[in-house]
């Protein structure tokens, strides 16, 4: 599991019942919305997630609908699991990310 999904997932896990849109997970994380909505797609696809499309008027919000993500019925638990089992990643090689060595 990359570290892009686990953000993602433990930015859902934070409140299981509530639901976010694609944009605010993306800024929860600190991933680009190219990075977040794939993931979302990926985690839907597998049935840990569920989303809906927003019904408003987007004359009259003067915005585009936003589609909102939240965990299924299995999906928080599944998810919680997962990050558990989850390979971390040493401190030696984050230390290397942040200074841009990527060792």
């Amino acid at each position: 599991m990359t570290l892009q999904t686990q953000l993602v997932l433990q930015a859902l896990l934070r409140d299981p019942s509530r639901e976010l849109y694609g944009r605010e997970l993306s800024e929860l994380t600190g991933l680009m919305p190219g990075t977040t909505h794939p993931i979302l797609l990926r985690l839907e696809t597998e049935g840990w997630v569920t989303s809906r499309m927003e019904d408003i008027d987007p004359h009259v919000e003067k915005r585009p609908a936003r589609r909102y993500y939240r965990f299924t019925a299995t999906g928080a638990g599944l998810a919680s699991d997962a990050l558990r089992a989850a390979r971390r990643p040493s401190s030696t090689a984050l230390r290397g990310l942040a200074e841009g060595t990527g060792r």
